[in-house]
């Protein structure tokens, strides 16, 4: 697991976060963030995959 995978996930985990939260409180920004910010996640972890494959 390199660097981009661990920033991916801490992304996602922060996006869910963000997302349930607006969810709770019915923050419908605060829920666009979230569900960006977890794409964002997914974009850094499938750069890692790349990465990882390049180096093989």
């Amino acid at each position: 697991m390199d660097k981009e995978h661990i920033k991916g996930a801490a992304k996602k985990a922060e996006g869910e976060v963000k997302e349930t939260a607006g969810e709770m409180t019915d923050n419908k920004k605060l829920q666009a963030e979230g569900k960006m910010d977890k794409a964002e996640g997914e974009v850094r972890d499938t750069a890692g995959d790349v990465k990882d494959a390049l180096k093989d």
